[in-house]
């Protein structure tokens, strides 16, 4: 078969730049060692403009004039994204299957008549949230429950026919790659004394991944936890990828590192070739991800626990529910007095990933299954007829539940999107009582009023309860 893939991200010959673009790196090359032919359509930026090759089957053409860098890669004249539909609509002139990769191309009308699958991958970003109202195809991968959750809430919500169309499929890791690794490569990347140790914060350089928390930690551990030779290590975007707003936050990341006396602590390093990444993990004692930003899965918290390295997690989105709390260290979010009581014990005790975890990563995320299950997916693909906009009355009927992106935690009701905490107290009786929602007439028997409702479903606190959920 002649696949053509679809990516708003600009992806390169040798260097990834996030866990979606490593993800249909894999898919891809699957496809293409089964030996069909693979086209990727990407988006063009200076450092990768030219036609190049993943694998023999494999062509990745970066030709696609989005806005770059990121965001807004919509801010383009409409000229460009004329061109955008000429260019992916000539390629699919020959194309037995059409896979979006983060349903960004909002342009339904191109592959109307080509099997499609779509795959979202975030939860934020509003080209992947416009794209999932303006879903098209035969199947939709979602890579957790909480994503599943997530969209059955919203655009479910108007389009019941998309339970049945929706197919989860959990990222998957390969955990013969990503085990205990000897650094060795990684040393031509990174100067560093390997003696010390290491804190790792492998994200990208955005508020929203917890760099803050990350530096606040280090702080607690040198000035309160007396762990003077602690070390962070934490990556900087490319050049080709930094906006003005980024250069902005680096330059206050790097006041508050002077401001702190964590010159010595803190190790700003260049982008990790994605093959490095194992020597990468394995020299850290401690790896955080401490941020807000809602994600759909989360990979480099196990990845980590994979290569042997705990990690320590902010109980948001998906980390509430890939590991058991027994099997990874969560804290709350914003809490860092807790998270670096956690890290400088996990330090000090030399504590390694449990052969529980392991276990359970093993059975639950391996890179096979995950691979021949999108293979299923997009081979299998048919044309599909659009689904039916339902409109859904509310009224005195409508039942109110909460929704899957707030979690009721002993600082209150967190809610991912808003990144805080909220006293709902006065609720917990009627959720309690009404698990499957509740009306207005029942709200009011326990004393909360119409008008609290609305407001707290306009926040996004309370959702209507819906069949398909």
């Amino acid at each position: 078969m002649h696949i053509v893939m679809f990516s708003i991200n600009p992806l390169f010959p040798t260097y990834i730049t996030g866990g979606a673009s490593k993800h249909l790196k894999a898919v891809a090359l699957y496809l293409g060692e089964a030996g069909h032919q693979v086209t990727i359509l990407c988006a063009r930026i200076t450092d990768s403009r030219d036609t190049f090759k993943w694998h023999e089957n494999v062509t990745v053409h970066p030709i696609l004039r989005f806005k770059q860098p990121f965001p807004q890669p919509y801010a383009v004249p409409a000229f460009d994204m004329a061109n955008m539909v000429q260019d992916v609509g000539d390629f699919l002139t020959t194309a037995d299957r059409f896979y979006m990769h983060d349903g960004e191309f909002l342009f339904p009308f191109v592959y109307r008549d080509i099997p499609t699958v779509i795959s979202l991958r975030d939860n934020v970003y509003p080209e992947t949230l416009l794209g999932s109202f303006q879903f098209a195809a035969s199947k939709l991968i979602l890579i957790s429950r909480y994503s599943q959750e997530y969209y059955l809430s919203t655009v479910g919500r108007f389009f019941p026919e998309l339970a049945e169309r929706i197919t989860v499929i959990h990222n998957g890791i390969d955990w013969d790659v990503f085990k205990p690794t000897p650094p060795a490569e990684i040393f031509d990347y990174i100067t560093l004394d390997a003696s010390r140790p290491v804190v790792l914060h492998p994200h990208r350089p955005e508020e929203s991944k917890g760099i803050r928390q990350t530096l606040a930690l280090v702080d607690r551990l040198v000035h309160e936890h007396g762990l003077r030779d602690v070390v962070a290590l934490i990556p900087r975007w490319m050049d080709s990828q930094l906006s003005p707003e980024l250069r902005e936050f680096y330059a206050e990341i790097d006041a508050f590192i002077d401001d702190r006396g964590l010159r010595d602590n803190v190790a700003l390093h260049g982008w990790i070739p994605q093959h490095l990444m194992p020597q990468y993990y394995s020299l850290g004692a401690v790896t955080l991800s401490l941020g807000y930003f809602p994600e759909s899965f989360g990979n480099s918290v196990y990845e980590s626990l994979g290569c042997g390295t705990p990690a320590i997690a902010a109980r948001i989105s998906t980390h509430r529910e890939l590991l058991p709390d027994d099997l990874l260290h969560k804290v709350d979010y914003d809490d860092i007095t807790s998270a670096a009581r956690i890290a400088a014990d996990i330090i000090r005790t030399g504590q390694r990933t449990s052969a529980a975890t392991l276990d359970y990563l093993r059975a639950h995320y391996g890179v096979a299954r995950q691979l021949r299950q999108y293979a299923d997916a997009i081979l299998n693909a048919t044309v599909a007829a659009p689904m039916t906009y339902q409109h859904p009355p509310r009224d005195e009927r409508t039942r109110y539940r909460l929704p899957y992106w707030c979690y009721r935690g002993q600082r209150g009701v967190y809610h991912d999107f808003y990144a805080n905490y909220r006293d709902l107290s006065h609720l917990n009786a009627l959720l309690d009582n009404f698990p499957d929602g509740f009306t207005i007439a029942s709200a009011d028997a326990h004393g909360i009023s119409a008008e609290e409702v609305e407001t707290l479903y306009r926040e996004g606190y309370l959702i209507p309860a819906t069949e398909a959920l």
